[in-house]
């Protein structure tokens, strides 16, 4: 009984630390977002990001390795949860990614999304969303009971994951002006009609 009672007051411990750790990482991330929209990336210092968040340094350090971490750890944790939105809203639903609220919301933080493309750091955005949506179109297709030999459907969530961000370039240059149900359709009748099954 003692055994099960440590364990239950270390696993609510861990969950009050668990808070403030998330606060902590929350309020890092968003003052890096709001200097990367004043100034490049590669000008913005840890310093400024601690000032902006009223953030200790041996704080910052305890959880990242420099700037490049909090900003990489940031969006790992925004695909995360773009990329399962779908298992959790939709689980036995068609699509195969979120299109229509991830492009909802690169149109609500179109100045974000442009501070990323000057800063040179959207290709370090894509190259890690590309896997995070190629893993949740394989698991999707596993789910719709799609028979694809599983190396040939690595392969081709990885070409839709790809043609995701093509299609959101596009979107982008003809100015967003789509509606993201429009892109949402459009990317899921080209995925379903250019899947080959086994």
């Amino acid at each position: 009984m003692k055994a099960v009672k440590a364990k239950a007051k270390a696993a609510k411990a861990r969950r009050k630390t668990d808070r403030r750790v998330l606060r902590t990482r929350d309020t890092l991330g968003n003052a890096l977002v709001a200097l990367m929209q004043e100034k490049h990336f590669d000008e913005i210092t840890v310093r400024e990001v601690l000032d902006r968040a009223g953030v200790g340094r041996s704080t910052f350090y305890a959880h990242y390795r420099d700037k490049d971490d909090l900003f990489l750890s940031d969006v790992e944790d925004f695909l995360a949860s773009v990329s399962t939105a779908l298992k959790l809203n939709e689980p036995n639903g068609k699509r195969l990614l979120p299109v229509r609220e991830f492009f909802t919301h690169v149109r609500e933080a179109r100045e974000f999304y442009m501070a990323l493309v000057r800063s040179g750091k959207m290709i370090d955005v894509q190259t890690l969303a590309r896997g995070f949506f190629a893993r949740s179109i394989e698991e999707r297709l596993q789910v719709a009971g799609v028979k694809i030999e599983p190396s040939r459907r690595s392969a081709q969530a990885f070409a839709l994951a790809g043609s995701l961000f093509s299609l959101l370039d596009w979107w982008v240059d003809k100015g967003m002006k789509p509606d993201p149900n429009e892109m949402d359709e459009l990317f899921h009748r080209m995925a379903w009609s250019g899947l080959v099954t086994t």
